[in-house]
């Protein structure tokens, strides 16, 4: 038996929730990305009280890795590192655009192609066979009408992700189609349990969010 917590807050929406050898107990939302810092810890402890799991009967903590918000990746990843060193249990780093293409697996033909807005009319992608085995590794990119065109081409693409709809009014090829998913916590589940059974653990000392694009943070005025 296995008690895992996963963490996402990636995102403009993020969640915390418990599972029990994949099957998720509870689960504890917010859609305020502003208030993710501290709505995180109270979420958690709350999470404890109405599942009565303990902290400390923890196998392991889950976190989407990124790509997605600078800040939200930096709150998850801390939060996670400070449980799994007082607790002395592994980390599993879970990549926010692995997430969503499982969250839609079951809707898949060929391929699925998350998309996460990066401002502007630029997206993080990834793509991953139906299988969610990644294909294309998470990259940045600028969209037009010529987009995805090597794979649309010869195979169906399910684009997912809230970043899909700026790609929507531009790509209009048959074998394009559109859903403007969010990460279930009943895939994330699956996810973290299939990794904490293969001991697929990050390195807790050196890991770091995927940004994918360098962080950049602008001087202050003085």
């Amino acid at each position: 038996m296995s008690f895992i917590l996963n963490i996402d807050t990636a995102l403009e929406s993020a969640f915390v929730s418990i599972v029990k050898d994949g099957e998720v107990l509870q689960v504890a939302a917010s859609n305020d990305q502003k208030d993710h810092a501290a709505w995180l810890h109270p979420a958690i402890s709350s999470l404890a009280k109405q599942t009565g799991i303990t902290l400390n009967r923890l196998n392991a903590v889950a976190v989407s890795i990124g790509p997605g918000s600078y800040t939200g990746l930096r709150v998850g990843l801390s939060a996670a590192k400070g449980f799994c060193y007082a607790l002395d249990i592994p980390l599993i780093a879970i990549g926010t655009l692995q997430l969503l293409a499982a969250s839609v697996q079951d809707k898949s033909v060929d391929l699925i192609c998350p998309l996460i807005d990066a401002r502007r009319m630029e997206v993080y992608a990834a793509l991953y066979d139906k299988n969610v085995q990644e294909i294309k590794p998470p990259h940045a990119r600028v969209l037009n009408e010529h987009s995805f065109m090597e794979w649309l081409n010869s195979q169906v693409v399910l684009f997912c992700g809230m970043g899909s709809k700026k790609l929507r009014p531009l790509q209009h090829h048959p074998n394009a189609f559109f859903i403007e998913s969010v990460i279930s916590p009943q895939s994330f589940g699956r996810l973290s349990q299939k990794s904490y059974m293969e001991k697929q653990f990050a390195d807790l000392a050196y890991s770091e969010p995927l940004y994918v694009k360098e962080f950049y943070s602008p001087a202050r005025k003085e």
